[in-house]
């Protein structure tokens, strides 16, 4: 799986919101982009395609910003990653099924996408959420 740069800022950005989600205050654009690296221009551009997608809500001015309108527990993985993406409902393989052993590796590739996609789909950002308490808990300063 090819995971693009954009799609991974859009996630890391989710993340990020989820983890706010229902405080009241909007996450600055500057905060999210100096946690996690991401240029903030690029960042402005990756919003703006979440807020038209509904998940995030801006507000202007000083102590504006940007926040999760759903909740973390109805947003999954995938459906973040096909705003950024777009839907590909095709599959696109060299492989002909032409042949008896082209078909089985086609049916292979299928099978792999639809797990793949179910997998996507079933990780919503409240389960990541928690995946990223539990790391936090568990690490340590020296």
């Amino acid at each position: 799986m090819k995971v693009s740069a954009k799609a991974e800022y859009a996630c890391l950005a989710m993340l990020e919101l989820a983890a706010r989600y229902g405080s009241g205050e909007p996450v600055r654009i500057k905060t999210i982009a100096d946690e996690h690296g991401i240029p903030a221009r690029f960042l402005v551009q990756i919003l703006l395609q979440l807020k038209g997608a509904g998940f995030v809500a801006s507000t202007r001015g000083a102590a504006g910003g940007y926040q999760l309108i759903k909740p973390p527990a109805k947003v999954s993985l995938g459906e973040v990653m096909a705003v950024i993406e777009g839907q590909d409902d095709d599959l696109k393989t060299a492989v002909s099924d032409r042949s008896p052993t082209g078909k089985v590796l086609q049916d292979a590739w299928r099978e792999i996408d639809r797990k793949q996609r179910s997998m996507l789909s079933s990780l919503t950002y409240d389960k990541l959420i928690e995946r990223v308490r539990h790391q936090q808990e568990m690490m340590y300063y020296i």
